[in-house]
C-alpha cells in the first residue's frame, strides 16, 4: 500500500475541528463555571491560534496603544504582528502592543449572547478609533508606504445560548453597528459560525466543524491583509519625554 493512501484529506480536516472543540470544553471542565472560565477559554484560543497560525502572528490578551497617547479597551485576543514590531510593555500578564501591528481583536466568552455582541462591539470600536503610523520603507520595488489595512474583528465562544438558535436575533445583533464595532465573524466551536463560508458578516450558519472551519476563514482573512504598516518608532519615543499625569 502506497503511504500517500494512509492519509484522508476529509479526516485531517475533521480533526482539526475535533481539536479546538475539544480544547474548549476541557477548560470549562476543568475550571468549572466560576470567574475564571473566562480566561481559561481565552488561553485555549490563544494556544489554538499560536499552535495553527503562521509564525509571523502572535496571539495575546492585551491593551492597545497609539502614538498619541490612547489607549483600547483591554481586549481578551489580539492577533499582531511580532515578525517587525515590538511588545511595548509586558509584565506579569499585562501586556500593551502598538496598534500598527494588530491584525484582529476577538471577544471571548462561554456562550453566543447578544448582550455579548454589543460588548464585543464596543471593544472594537475602541481598537479601530487609534490612530496608526505608517512610515515609507525601501523595497526591492523602491520605496513603499503600506495604506493600513482594515482591523478584523470577531466573537468567539464554546456553546450556543437560547438566542443563537433564533438565528434572526443574532442577525439583528450583528446589523447594529456596521461601523467601527462591525464583527467580521466569528465562531462558536460546538454550534456555527458567522461570516464565514462565504456568508456575510450577520448571517449565523450551523455547522458541527465550525471550529476548523473558522480557523481556516481566519487564515484566509489574515492573508488578504498582507503585513501590517510599519510603525513610526519616533512617535511612539516622544513618550519618554512627558511627565507622568499628576506627578
Amino acid at each position: 500500500m502506497s503511504p500517500k493512501s494512509w492519509w484522508s484529506a476529509p479526516a485531517i480536516m475533521r480533526g482539526l475541528a475535533e481539536r479546538v472543540e475539544r480544547d474548549l470544553r476541557l477548560a470549562r471542565s476543568t475550571i468549572g463555571h466560576g470567574p475564571s472560565l473566562g480566561g481559561a477559554t481565552e488561553q485555549v484560543w490563544i494556544r489554538i491560534f499560536d499552535t495553527y497560525l503562521p509564525e509571523r502572528y502572535r496571539a495575546r490578551s492585551a491593551t492597545l496603544m497609539d502614538s498619541e497617547g490612547h489607549f483600547s479597551d483591554q481586549i481578551d485576543i489580539v492577533i499582531f504582528d511580532r515578525q517587525y514590531s515590538p511588545t511595548l510593555f509586558e509584565l506579569e500578564g499585562a501586556t500593551v502592543i502598538p496598534i500598527e501591528s494588530v491584525y484582529a481583536v476577538f471577544e471571548s466568552k462561554q456562550k453566543l449572547v447578544g448582550s455579548y455582541l454589543a460588548y464585543a462591539q464596543e471593544k472594537a470600536a475602541s481598537v479601530r478609533r487609534l490612530t496608526r503610523t505608517s512610515v515609507v520603507i525601501p523595497t526591492i520595488n523602491g520605496n513603499f508606504r503600506k495604506n493600513p489595512q482594515w482591523i478584523l474583528a470577531g466573537f468567539l465562544a464554546l456553546d450556543p445560548n437560547n438566542e443563537s438558535a433564533e438565528p434572526e436575533a443574532i442577525r439583528a445583533r450583528l446589523q447594529a453597528d456596521q461601523g467601527q464595532g462591525k464583527l467580521d465573524f466569528g465562531c462558536v466551536a460546538t454550534a456555527g459560525t458567522f461570516g464565514c463560508n462565504g456568508d456575510d458578516s450577520t448571517t449565523f450558519t450551523l455547522d458541527k466543524n465550525a471550529g476548523g472551519i473558522f480557523l481556516l476563514e481566519l487564515m484566509a482573512r489574515l492573508q488578504s491583509c498582507g503585513t501590517a504598516p510599519a510603525i513610526d518608532y519616533r512617535a511612539y519615543a516622544q513618550w519618554m519625554h512627558q511627565e507622568e499625569p499628576g506627578s
